[in-house]
């Protein structure tokens, strides 16, 4: 804590010495943040609290007063300085979390005990917490500064909008680039995985400039290869980067590196192609600067010999030798480097650099590329997944950053599906969103056409990169392949197809094989079957957006239907009461469904509501009907009334969802009786006898908006892209009237299920959640009968269809999976789950196959 408690340090932007006004360009805060700056005036929360600490080092204390506070930033950093032979050991990271009142912000520590709340997404930026407890730490290693930690806190829910012109009470903590508060570590890390640049210590004003050769000896990498072992000292290296590849963090507790990163550069001369590892300091000040295609003159770098274990990308030109036997080092210092980037124009003909040659495949060409082959692609994106997490090996804090995405070029009915980490190029992971132009290299081919169905994606590599604007004058557009597809592009455009595009949602992929036998010998963990005891410990013990897969044992004991335009928010109040218990449903969604149940009220989406039911005495009434034929699926037509549908708005702007008033009239009957011949609901004989019996029953049948595949508003392209990121780490100002997720129009067209699987010995249930996700047009959804089958054909976007289409296809589908359900009576069955955590206290499980009895062999 800087300077005196009594007289805190002004903002450097206010005139003269004294204390900011806060009731100037004050935003509105709803949950009481500002609306006490009248009442504290000079006097904040944040000051009057560290008065009361500032003599009590490392002890708690609780607050005269506990006001709510907004939370402006959640950054992440490596913990030093700890005995970390302690039992148990602490987390390998901490956070700071920076607050404001209204008047000041204030740069606190976060106690390690609370950083479950962050791996859990529940202390997050944006929202309104109640600090309840607090102690004052002194960083020995820095004059003077004593720190705020966070030792209890509550949080609340997410305000509406946060002042950000509200100065820091400690001028410390404006310090540009920002530094942690506790250890020697000079700067933050992503929240949310280890590869992307973060924070200001990132530069990319590196620029080309002209250079005098005249006095500087150059050397070829062959010769270099020959002689380096012999040399003391090596002339310049005048080389093209091929490849760059994505960064890695590689810093420990006891190690006592400043920046401890790497990168790799293929470089390459007319001799021969060699890698260039980049360490530490230089990866902040170069790394962002280096694009590849650039020409580099490397001088005072150091040669060693090349790491045996690690694989170096296909060359470029097959014609150019790859050289292995050594490694060029770049360091800060031993020696300190000589980096310039040379202008092309400068580039001249005779020093024969290689030029860049692309590997551009199109998606007819991929059926025929072989397993582990490298390519590159060029297309627009029609859909982007969400972000999703998976841990590293053996590490518990560490995690890949990934996302599904689908990109179409014009050769094939199927898009691209591409498997995209994390390549260190968070401007652009970030902000990808359908109808973009996109373009990947270094892609690996992952294919099994053993596999029922064939497996066939693409995944990045260590080398991929990424763009998605500035295409024009890049050489690859002088590419044939590229010409077509920017050709096949501008006609989608006309006619207006391509717009038919889906971001977000649960994606299940890839799917598994088509039996158990085939599926045990590709898992790779150390138990192959979770006991359903166990999936709540699973559960709990998954981070924000991770997803994993699990195998369970049981009997498949109740399926019900919900379809998209009958899911409600509130539950029925017998199920209102398993709510309460739902470890996945957060307190506030209890009471919000409580209290929507208690108005009466129905508020109808697309199937992500709290919803575990299917109503389906209840239809939508409207003022015109006409007569649809539904098939049952035992082939009966029966005419249905049904509510005209009205025209859609025009335009890019969400739907949103219709409502009903709650009140049946004589066609909503009518349409209902007619429902009823097609049952939405099956239950087992041997549920009924067991399910009052049980110790323990799941509720992980929920299925929230984030889950949802929306169909892309270009309009609303920002705030889809927020939505389905990963929590930022800093606030970001809403930019005009936000809209809800919900009101987004769902790409689904088929609805969902709700399972119960009972447990073998019939003690345990757990209720989950099953997605088809393809459309009705699909031409293979004639030939789906079953629940089996129907899992092995997923895809994503949907072709547009009618309402009547909708309600018809839907329900006759809805009718074969019940009925091949109710065939797996008292059965015994594997389900292979994924498990998945969305943050603040939400949870889901989807079925994603089922392996009959027979196919276990």
């Amino acid at each position: 804590i800087s300077g005196e408690l009594g007289q805190p340090q002004s903002d450097p932007s206010q005139a003269g010495g004294d204390m900011p006004h806060p009731e100037k360009n004050q935003a509105v805060v709803p949950g009481g943040v500002n609306q006490r700056i009248c009442a504290l005036r000079r006097q904040s929360w944040i000051q009057k609290v560290l008065e009361q600490v500032i003599d009590l080092p490392r002890q708690w204390v609780t607050p005269s007063e506990v006001v709510p506070v907004a939370v402006l930033a959640v950054q992440r950093y490596l913990l030093e300085d700890e005995p970390h032979d302690m039992d148990p050991k602490p987390p390998l990271y901490c956070f700071d979390v920076t607050i404001s009142d209204g008047v000041y912000q204030e740069k606190c520590y976060l106690d390690p005990s609370l950083n479950s709340l962050v791996y859990k997404n529940i202390l997050r930026v944006g929202i309104e917490v109640r600090i309840s407890r607090v102690s004052c730490i002194y960083n020995e290693k820095r004059v003077g500064q004593g720190i705020l930690c966070i030792v209890n806190v509550l949080c609340g829910e997410m305000l509406d909008s946060v002042s950000l012109d509200t100065p820091f009470r400690n001028s410390a903590h404006r310090e540009v680039p920002e530094r942690p508060l506790r250890g020697g570590k000079s700067h933050y890390l992503p929240l949310w995985n280890n590869e992307d640049p973060y924070g200001d210590i990132w530069l990319n004003n590196k620029q080309p400039e002209e250079y005098d050769f005249n006095n500087t000896k150059i050397i070829s990498l062959s010769q270099l290869e020959m002689t380096w072992a012999n040399r003391k000292s090596f002339p310049a290296l005048l080389v093209r980067i091929l490849h760059k590849s994505k960064l890695r963090y590689y810093g420990k507790p006891d190690k006592k590196m400043i920046e401890p990163y790497q990168t790799f550069l293929e470089v390459a001369d007319s001799s021969g192609t060699v890698s260039v590892i980049m360490w530490n300091t230089l990866c902040p000040e170069w790394y962002k600067s280096l694009h590849v295609g650039l020409v580099l003159l490397l001088q005072d770098y150091s040669v060693k010999k090349s790491y045996p274990f690690r694989m170096q990308p296909v060359p470029v030109d097959p014609q150019i030798k790859l050289i292995s036997s050594m490694e060029i080092c770049l360091n800060i210092r031993d020696p300190p480097n000589n980096i310039t980037i040379i202008p092309e124009n400068q580039v001249k003909p005779e020093w024969r650099l290689p030029k860049l040659n692309h590997r551009f495949v199109t998606r007819s060409e991929l059926d025929k590329l072989p397993n582990n082959s490298i390519c590159d692609v060029i297309g627009v994106l029609v859909f982007v997944g969400r972000v999703q997490r998976s841990k590293k090996k053996d590490s518990r804090e560490d995690f890949w950053s990934y996302r599904w995405i689908h990109i179409a070029d014009g050769t094939s009915e199927q898009p691209f599906i591409v498997e995209l980490f994390s390549t260190s190029q968070p401007e652009i992971f970030e902000h990808i969103y359908p109808m973009t132009y996109f373009m990947c290299t270094q892609l690996k081919v992952t294919r099994n056409d053993a596999q029922v169905p064939k497996l066939l994606y693409l995944t990045t590599t260590n080398e991929s990169h990424m763009v998605i604007t500035g295409h024009k004058g890049q050489p690859y557009t002088d590419d044939a392949k590229v010409k077509k597809f920017i050709q096949w592009v501008k006609t989608k455009n006309d006619s207006g197809e391509v717009k038919n595009t889906v971001m977000g949602g649960y994606y299940p992929y890839p799917p598994v094989p088509e039996t158990f036998s085939k599926y045990s010998s590709s898992c790779k963990v150390e138990s192959l079957l979770t006991a359903i005891s166990e999936v709540k410990a699973e559960l709990e013990d998954l981070q924000y957006r991770e997803q994993k897969r699990i195998a369970i044992q049981g009997i498949i004991s109740v399926i019900k239907y919900v379809p998209p335009d009958r899911a409600t928010e509130s539950a029925s109040a017998s199920e209102t009461l398993q709510n309460a218990n739902r470890p996945s449903t957060s307190e506030a969604a209890r009471k919000e469904s409580q209290s929507q149940e208690k108005d009466g009220k129905r508020h109808h989406d697309d199937g992500s509501g709290s919803s575990q039911c299917c109503h389906s005495a209840e239809a939508s009434s409207g003022p015109v009907t006409k007569k649809t034929i539904m098939q049952t699926p035992s082939g009966k037509q029966i005419p249905v009334p049904q509510p005209e549908t009205s025209s859609q708005t025009k335009g890019s702007k969400p739907s949103m969802p219709s409502s009903s008033n709650g009140r049946e009239n004589s066609s909503g009957a009518f349409i209902a009786r007619a429902r009823k011949t097609i049952s939405d609901k099956w239950e087992s004989q041997l549920w009924r006898e067991k399910k009052f019996c049980l110790t323990d029953h799941l509720h992980y049948s929920q299925v929230y908006p984030e889950s949802i595949p929306r169909k892309f508003s270009f309009e609303h392209r920002h705030f889809l892209s927020r939505q389905f990121n990963s929590q930022p780490a800093k606030y970001i100002l809403p930019e005009g009237r936000v809209p809800k997720l919900e009101n987004f129009k769902s790409a689904r067209s088929l609805g969902h299920f709700e399972l119960t699987i009972l447990g073998l010995n019939h003690e345990i249930a757990i209720d989950v959640a099953f997605l088809p996700m393809y459309s009705l047009q699909d031409s293979r959804t004639s030939q789906v009968d079953t629940l089996l089958t129907c899992m092995n054909y997923s895809c994503v976007y949907p072709k547009p269809s009618t309402g009547s289409e909708k309600l018809t296809g839907s329900r006759v589908f809805a009718g074969d999976i019940i009925k091949a359900v109710s065939k797996l009576d008292r059965a015994r069955v594997i389900c292979i789950l994924d498990i998945c955590s969305l943050g603040n206290n939400k949870a889901e499980v989807y079925l994603h196959k089922i392996y009959k009895p027979n196919k276990t062999s």
